[in-house]
C-alpha cells in the first residue's frame, strides 16, 4: 500500500525527537535529511539498470546495509561508510553532498550503547517507509516532506538560524509573478543568488510543467548540501547549485567581469546584513552592479538587488523578499531606489503580513523587477496583502486564498478598493512623495471608524448611511431590506419593523434568501456535475497535482460573478479539504487503485503509533484511509446501525436516571450514604455489600432506595451488554462488506458520500457566516438606537420617583 503524506510526516518527526537534546534543529536536521534522502534513493534507484538510471546505488552504498548495522557496536562508524560509498559511486552529484553530516560523532550522538541505540532507533524509523509503492508520484510526495521538515526545522532553529528556508507560499507568489507558469520552457532559466536549501527555486521550477533550467549559490555549507539533496528529491538531478559567496565571489559568470544573465531571478537574502561586503570593493565592483549607487557599509539589502537586477537579461523579471525599510529609508538607499524608480525597473511592490519568515518576525515586502518594459512603465502597482493570513503556532502563514488573490490582483494590474492601485510615477516622483515607496503612504487598508450617529440617539431612528452601508446585501436583497426596514418620519432615519432577537429569523425565511442559497448551491453542483466523471475514472499514474489544479481553478471561476461570497472562500474550503482529507485519499487511488487503497489495514505494533483505530474486531484495530467504516453502514447496514443507535440512546437514558437518583439519595443522611466506596462512590458491589448487611433489619427506606439503585446498575450494565454485542455483530459485517465492494461502489461512496458532502457543508457554512455577518449588523443597530435619550431620561425619572415612594413608605425620607 503507498504511503501516505500525513503518515510520512509522522515518523519524519518522530525521527526527529531521537535526536532532540543531544543537539539543536539546525544540527539534527542534517542527520534527518540524510537518512531520509538515503533511504528514498535506495528504493527508487537499487537494482535499476546503472546505464540509464540518474543515480547508482553501489553494493555496500545502500540503506539495507545501514539496516543491517542496527545494534553493532560500530553502527556511526558503520553508516558513515555506506554513505561515502554512495557519494563516490555518484562523484559528480553527491561527493561531498550528502556525507557532511558525520554519524560517528560522539559529542552529538553519545557514546557508546547511547550511540548504538540512537542510531538503531533512527534506522528502524526510516526503514518503516516504503517508498517503492510511491514511485509514479513518489517525487510529489518526497516534495511535501521536504517542505515539511525544511519548514518545522526553521521553526525550532531560532532567529539566527532559521533562513534557509523560505516559506513555499512566499515562493510560489514569486514565481507567479515574474511570470513562470505554464508555457515557460526548459530553453529559460531561473537564479537564486541565496538559495539557502533551494526551496524558491523548486517552487519556480514547479510552475513550469514542462521544465525550467535551475541555477542557485549559496554560501553556507550545510545549507548548500541540503540545497543539493533538495534537487534530486524533487527530480531536478541536473540543477546547478554553486558554493560560495555571491556578492564577493559570484559563481556564475561569462567570462571576467561579466555576469551570466538569466530569464528569471528570485531570492531572499538574508535582511539587513552588516557584513555584506566583506571581500569586496563595492567602488571598484569587477561586474558593475552599483551603477545605481552603492548601499551603506552597514546594511547590504540593496547590494543583493543590485546583484539581482545585473543578474538578470534586457528582458529579465525578478523578485526579491527585503525588510520594508528599504521602501523609505534615506540617504544612499533614497538615492539607489530613485535611480531604480525613474529607470522603470521596479514594476511593483507587494507588501506581506508581519511574522512570515523563519529568522525574523518584521514584516517583509516583495519587490518585483522587470527590464524588458522598464522603458515605457509608467507607474508601480503597489499591493498590501498584509491582513491575509492565518495563525500557524507562533509564525503566520499565508492561506491559499491569500496566494491566489495576491498574484490574480498583481498579475492583472487590478485596482482593489483598499489593497491595491496603480501608482503613477509622477505621484511617486512628487514633491509629497519624493520617491518614497512606504505602502500607507498609497493605500488605505484600514477598516472604516464605526461611528454613533447624536441625532439618533436623541430623537430616536437608525441612520440611514448605516444601512446603506449594507448596500452589497440590498442589491443582492432589496425586498429583505423593506422587510427590516421603514421610513422614520424624518429624512435621513429608518426604523426597525423587527424586534432585535427576530432580524435572524426574518432573513433566514426570506424568499429573496432561500432563492440566493439555492444560487450558491447550484453553483457547486454544476461544478460537482462537472467533475463527477473524472473523479469516478481515477486511474493508477494520475497526478494529483493536475487534479486539483483543475477542480480549483474550475471551482474558482464558477463563483466569480456571485455576489455577496467570497469566490475565494469557497476556494480556500476546497484547499483546505484537499490539505487535510482529500489528498491523501488521491494519492492512494492513484498509487494503488480504488480496491486495494479501501483496504482495511491492520494496526500492528508500531505502526500504530499516532493512529486510532476506525473499527476493532475481535481485538484487531483496523485503520480504513481512504473509506470510513461509518460510509459503508449507511449504505449497506441502515437498519442494523439504526438498531444499534437506540440500544445505546437506551444505555444513556438509563445511565441519566441512575446518575439522577445517586444524585438524589447522596450526601449529608442519604439513604444510600452506607453504599460509597472509600472514594465515595456508589458501586454496585457497594450496593449489594449493604443490603446484605442491612437486609431484614434495617430501615425499609434505605432498603428500597438500595433496591431501586440496584435494578437501575442492573438494568444498565444489561444495556451495555446489549449495545456492545449488536456493536460488535455490526462491526463484524462493515469489516467482512469490505471484501466484497465493487470499484464502483467505493469510488460512488468516497467521491458523494465523502469528498462532495464534505466540501458542500463547507460551502453551505460560508453562506451561513454571510447571514450571520447581516444579522449580528443589523441586531447592533437596532439595539444601539433602540430608545432614544428622552426616552431613557424619561424611564430614569419614573424609576427615581418609585425609589423615593419607597424610601418614604420606609420612613427614610420625607
Amino acid at each position: 500500500m503507498a504511503l501516505r503524506k500525513s503518515q510520512l510526516h509522522a515518523s519524519l518527526w518522530q525521527s526527529c525527537d531521537q535526536l532532540r537534546g543531544g543537539m539543536d534543529a539546525s544540527q539534527y536536521k542534517d542527520y534527518v535529511l540524510t537518512l531520509l534522502f538515503m533511504k528514498y534513493v535506495s528504493d527508487k534507484y537499487a537494482g535499476a539498470d546503472d546505464e540509464f538510471s540518474e543515480i547508482r546505488v553501489p553494493p555496500g552504498g545502500g540503506f539495507a546495509d545501514m539496516v543491517a548495522l542496527k545494534g553493532s557496536k560500530e553502527i556511526g562508524d558503520g553508516i558513515n561508510v555506506v554513505i561515502r560509498k554512495l557519494a563516490d559511486a555518484n562523484d559528480f552529484l553527491l561527493k561531498g553532498v550528502i556525507d557532511q553530516a558525520d554519524f560517528n560523532d560522539e559529542s552529538r550522538l553519545g557514546r557508546g550503547r547511547e550511540m548504538t541505540d540512537r542510531l538503531t532507533k533512527l534506522v528502524g524509523i526510516f526503514e518503516r517507509l516504503d517508498f517503492r509503492a510511491n514511485r509514479a508520484q513518489g517525487d510529489d510526495l518526497m516534495g511535501d516532506a521536504y517542505e515539511y521538515l525544511m519548514r518545522h526545522f526553521a521553526t525550532q532553529s531560532g532567529k539566527s538560524k532559521g533562513q534557509f528556508y523560505t516559506p513555499a507560499e512566499v515562493s510560489r507568489i514569486m514565481a507567479q509573478v515574474v511570470g513562470i507558469g505554464p508555457d515557460t520552457g526548459l530553453d529559460l532559466a531561473v537564479y537564486d543568488p541565496t538559495c539557502g536549501s533551494g526551496s524558491l527555486l523548486i517552487k519556480a521550477a514547479d510552475e513550469a510543467p514542462d521544465g525550467l533550467t535551475i541555477y542557485g549559490q549559496e554560501m553556507d555549507v550545510a545549507t548548500w548540501t541540503m540545497a543539493c539533496m533538495n534537487m534530486i528529491l524533487h527530480g531536478n538531478v541536473d540543477a546547478e547549485i554553486k558554493r560560495d559567496n555571491t556578492l564577493a565571489a559570484p559563481r556564475f559568470t561569462d567570462g571576467p567581469g561579466r555576469l551570466k544573465r538569466f530569464d528569471f531571478a528570485v531570492a531572499n537574502p538574508p535582511f539587513s546584513t552588516k557584513a555584506w561586503s566583506n571581500g569586496l570593493d563595492p567602488d571598484h565592483d569587477a561586474f558593475r552592479r552599483f551603477e545605481y549607487g552603492i548601499p551603506p557599509a552597514k546594511n547590504g539589502d540593496y547590494a543583493f538587488l543590485l546583484h539581482l537586477v545585473a543578474s538578470l537579461k534586457s528582458t529579465g523579471k525578478g523578485a526579491v523578499i527585503l525588510p520594508h525599510g528599504v521602501l523609505f529609508r534615506g540617504n544612499r538607499e533614497a538615492r539607489i531606489r530613485r535611480s531604480l524608480v525613474k529607470r522603470g525597473l521596479i514594476r511593483g511592490v507587494i507588501g506581506l503580513p508581519a511574522n512570515l519568515f523563519y529568522g525574523t518576525g518584521i514584516p517583509a515586502c516583495i519587490v518585483v523587477i522587470d527590464k524588458e518594459d522598464a522603458a515605457t512603465r509608467k507607474g508601480i502597482f503597489i499591493v498590501d496583502a498584509s491582513g491575509g493570513f492565518r495563525k500557524d503556532g507562533a509564525k503566520n502563514r499565508l492561506r491559499e486564498r491569500d496566494i491566489h488573490r495576491i498574484v490574480d490582483v498583481f498579475n492583472a494590474q487590478r485596482d482593489t478598493p483598499g489593497y491595491a492601485r496603480m501608482v503613477a510615477l509622477d505621484e511617486i516622483a512628487s514633491e509629497a512623495n519624493d520617491y518614497n515607496l512606504n505602502i500607507p503612504r498609497y493605500i488605505d487598508s484600514g477598516e472604516p471608524e464605526d461611528l454613533h450617529d447624536l441625532g439618533a440617539h436623541l430623537h430616536g431612528g437608525i441612520p440611514a448611511r448605516d444601512i446603506d452601508a449594507l448596500d452589497r446585501y440590498w442589491k443582492v436583497f432589496p425586498g429583505l431590506r423593506r422587510a427590516l426596514f421603514e421610513p422614520d418620519g424624518r429624512p435621513g432615519y429608518v426604523e426597525a419593523r423587527t424586534a432585535p432577537d427576530e432580524v435572524g429569523e426574518v432573513v433566514l425565511g426570506h424568499d429573496e434568501f432561500v432563492a440566493y442559497r439555492e444560487r450558491v448551491r447550484g453553483a457547486f453542483d454544476d461544478w460537482r456535475r462537472e467533475h463527477e466523471s473524472r473523479l469516478f475514472g481515477l486511474a493508477v499514474g494520475e497526478s494529483p497535482k493536475a487534479l486539483i489544479r483543475s477542480l480549483s481553478e474550475d471551482l474558482l471561476g464558477r463563483f466569480a460573478d456571485l455576489p455577496l461570497i467570497d469566490r475565494y472562500d469557497v476556494y480556500q474550503c476546497l484547499m483546505d479539504y484537499w490539505d487535510e482529507v482529500m489528498q491523501d485519499d488521491v494519492y492512494l487511488v492513484v498509487t494503488d487503485g480504488w480496491s486495494e487503497a479501501a483496504r482495511p489495514r491492520v494496526l500492528v505494533g508500531k505502526r500504530q503509533a499516532g493512529e486510532s483505530p476506525d473499527l476493532t474486531v475481535r481485538r484487531t484495530k483496523y485503520k480504513m484511509d481512504l473509506l470510513p467504516p461509518g460510509l459503508v453502514a449507511g449504505r449497506n447496514f441502515s437498519e442494523e446501525q439504526r438498531e444499534v443507535e437506540l440500544l445505546l440512546a437506551e444505555q444513556e437514558r438509563i445511565g441519566r436516571e441512575l446518575e439522577a437518583f445517586v444524585e438524589e439519595h447522596t450526601g449529608e443522611d442519604g439513604l444510600l450514604d452506607g453504599a460509597t466506596t472509600d472514594a465515595g462512590n456508589v458501586t454496585q458491589a457497594a450496593v449489594r455489600a449493604r443490603l446484605r448487611k442491612i437486609r431484614g433489619g434495617g430501615d425499609p427506606d434505605e432498603c428500597d432506595a438500595l433496591e431501586v439503585c440496584l435494578d437501575l446498575m442492573k438494568a444498565e450494565a444489561k444495556a451495555k451488554r446489549a449495545a456492545k454485542e449488536a456493536r460488535a455483530l455490526l462491526d463484524a459485517e462493515i469489516l467482512a462488506r469490505y471484501a466484497t465492494l465493487t470499484r464502483s461502489e467505493i469510488a460512488d461512496m468516497v467521491m458523494r458520500g465523502k469528498w462532495m458532502a464534505s466540501l458542500e457543508d463547507a460551502v453551505d457554512r460560508q453562506v451561513d457566516r454571510l447571514t450571520t455577518g447581516l444579522v449580528e449588523r443589523v441586531t447592533v443597530l437596532e439595539g444601539r438606537y433602540a430608545e432614544a435619550l428622552p426616552e431613557l431620561a424619561q424611564r430614569a425619572e419614573e424609576l427615581e420617583a418609585r425609589v423615593r415612594s419607597h424610601l418614604r413608605d420606609m420612613g427614610i425620607a420625607g
